[in-house]
């Protein structure tokens, strides 16, 4: 009697009716899930494809053009003109529109998180903490629209804030006319907005600080100062370093509350990047110009993102 040894090959022939279990059986399943899940997957990438994979490749192409908008064959190339643009004598893109931009997204993020900062650690101390993070998070989903319009009547010389001022035996402030604090007081509204988002990271990060900490800190006599600076600032960093990189993105692209409240004025006093690309494309029908500016201001985000964490990971920070 001969002992035969049993092959995958073998196996198929013997039971064609039984499913493939050899390599190419294998292979087969492979390639049929693969197409299954290119399938599920078509749908986010047709949708990554249309939203964002043409228009960047459409605002590559029209960086290097001169277009009015209106019809595609009207498009033509000129080279990086319009970059030489923005940066040529007379211009008014570096200084102040980029100079403005970078000054309201540093003065965003020390106001945010100071305040955040300081809410935060109020907050984790206090009874009902999901109430008063609630309270500080309404301004996130309050339309930037009404949060402007809001902030705008209160800088009013007939407002609340120089009614306060008043009652404080202070004069009147053009808060929003003079050109010397415009930026500043839009700032200021940036950053009151901010702060509730910071404050759920914060808190987040507070919660993860372990008591006992705390606990040995109580038993060496630590005052509230120096628990504060010595234990939990220290812990606390990995969340200040993503609050910080966070709100510094948003101050850089800020233009909805700009508009609303200052629309770029007095002057070009709170003329930032984003609302100057508006302008450009829809105000003077230029949008080679406004396309070369949103890749200057990509390139400085990109520039400012890539140094911070360098910075923080240079400090030990895990970002």
């Amino acid at each position: 009697m001969v002992n035969a040894t049993l092959t995958p090959e073998t196996t198929r022939r013997a039971a064609p009716g039984a499913p493939a279990t050899g390599i190419h059986g294998r292979d087969r399943r492979g390639r049929r899930q693969a197409v299954v899940a290119y399938l599920f997957l078509a749908p986010a990438l047709l949708f990554f494809a249309v939203f964002l994979v043409l228009p960047l490749g459409f605002a590559v192409l029209l960086s290097t053009s001169r277009w009015a908008g209106f019809d595609l064959g009207d498009i033509q190339p000129v080279g990086l003109d319009n970059f030489a643009a923005l940066f040529a004598d007379g211009s008014t893109f570096l200084t102040p529109v980029l100079t403005n931009t970078l000054l309201f997204a540093l003065g965003t993020v020390a106001l945010a998180l100071a305040g955040s900062v300081l809410v935060a650690t109020c907050i984790d101390n206090l009874r009902f903490q999901g109430l008063w993070r609630t309270l500080y998070f309404l301004p996130i989903v309050t339309t930037v629209v009404a949060v402007g319009n809001v902030w705008k009547y209160m800088y009013e010389p007939g407002g609340l804030v120089n009614g306060v001022l008043n009652a404080l035996g202070f004069g009147s402030v053009a808060f929003l006319q003079d050109p010397d604090t415009a930026l500043p007081s839009v700032v200021v509204v940036q950053a009151w907005a901010s702060v509730g988002s910071a404050i759920l990271v914060l808190t987040a990060g507070l919660k993860s600080i372990p008591e006992t900490y705390y606990e040995a800190a109580a038993l060496d006599g630590a005052g509230p100062g120096t628990v504060f600076l010595r234990i939990t600032l220290p812990l606390l960093r990995p969340s200040l370093v993503f609050v910080c990189v966070t709100q510094f993105l948003t101050g850089l692209q800020s233009f909805a509350l700009i508009i609303v409240m200052t629309k770029g004025g007095p002057g070009d006093a709170t003329e930032v990047a984003a609302l100057e690309m508006y302008r450009q494309a829809f105000s003077y029908g230029d949008w080679g110009t406004a396309s070369a500016a949103a890749f200057v201001l990509f390139a400085v985000v990109l520039t400012v993102t890539l140094a911070q964490l360098w910075f923080f990971r240079r400090r030990g920070e895990d970002v």
